[in-house]
């Protein structure tokens, strides 16, 4: 068997890259070469975030080793630097063992980070405390309108919503360095040789009624009753998973401040939001091999891309 090999299965929500993710180690196991599966979902991170993050349960992992699933508590804060770091080694482990490695996720700056060979700027604790109280007191508009005017580029590929990322950009531009703003660097390379990218993707005709769908059965599914459970652990004081897609809404649900039908849509429109935001990411990804989950042969996919890596 030749040297281990890094794949990556990408793309938008709601694309079909966990089943894929599963008939690809299939039939890599199928070609003699062992193959588990790395997260890169930053909200499949936490424990108990199941219904809403769509996770795979471990009943229907068809025997294949999942890794950075479950990893943090909701009080946890996600930082991309850290996940970077917990990535490689997991990747590396795996590689020892002889396998290949499988990176799944919509996360683009997580995946990004584990791909291309590039730094974090480092954090500023004091700064980070000044701008995030400035957050509480202004509102992520007015920390945007700063980051707009001293990084034009950096905004534009921020949400000025996401007051973190706002903050983020900013505590790194106020420490001299360009920030990444959620970029890949201007000449990426990768950081493993033997890297296969695969982009998952429906047609946005196709995909939008499929995304409103699957968040009419996350709540018939429960996740008000998984979000009333991990209030009781924290959910609302977690800088990332309280604000998650779908958490956020059903959290207001719970607390009044949205009706169901309110929480529903407003969910809805988030996710067809973000969707075409990670289109957006990954159209920039030019070694991906672009894919429909539904129609592809995981087989003969597996095959084509060994003999390029």
């Amino acid at each position: 068997m030749t040297e281990p090999v890094l794949w990556a299965v990408v793309g938008a929500t709601g694309t079909g890259k966990t089943g894929l993710s599963l008939d690809l180690a299939e039939a890599l196991v199928a070609c003699g070469r062992p193959a588990e599966i790395v997260n890169a979902d930053a909200m499949q991170l936490y424990r108990g975030m199941d219904i809403g993050t769509a996770k795979l349960a471990v009943a229907e992992r068809r025997g294949i080793r999942h890794h950075l699933f479950d990893a943090l508590a909701v009080t946890d804060e996600a930082a991309v630097a850290w996940y970077q770091d917990v990535a490689r080694t997991a990747i590396r482990e795996i590689h020892g063992r002889g396998a290949d490695a499988i990176l799944v996720g919509g996360s683009g700056l997580y995946v990004s980070g584990v791909l291309w060979d590039f730094r974090f700027p480092p954090r500023d604790e004091p700064l980070r405390a000044q701008l995030e109280d400035e957050l509480a007191r202004h509102g992520a508009g007015e920390l945007f309108a700063r980051l707009r005017a001293a990084d034009p580029a950096a905004a534009e590929r921020i949400d000025p919503r996401n007051g973190r990322r706002v903050v983020r950009a900013l505590e790194v531009l106020a420490q001299g360095e360009r920030t990444h703003g959620g970029a890949l660097p201007a000449a990426p390379e990768f950081w493993h040789p033997r890297t296969r990218i695969v982009a998952t993707a429906v047609e946005r005709e196709e995909l939008v009624p499929l995304l409103d769908a699957r968040v009419e059965k996350m709540w018939a599914a429960g996740l008000v009753d998984e979000v009333e459970a991990l209030r009781a652990q924290g959910l609302e004081r977690g800088a990332t998973a309280g604000r998650a897609i779908g958490y956020a809404q059903a959290l207001a649900q719970v607390r009044g401040d949205l009706t169901r039908a309110e929480a529903i849509a407003e969910t809805q429109a988030l996710t067809r939001r973000y969707a075409r935001r990670q289109v957006s990411w990954f159209r920039r990804y030019g070694d991906a091999r672009w894919v429909d989950a539904r129609t592809v042969d995981a087989g003969a996919l597996a095959s084509d891309e060994l003999e390029h890596a």
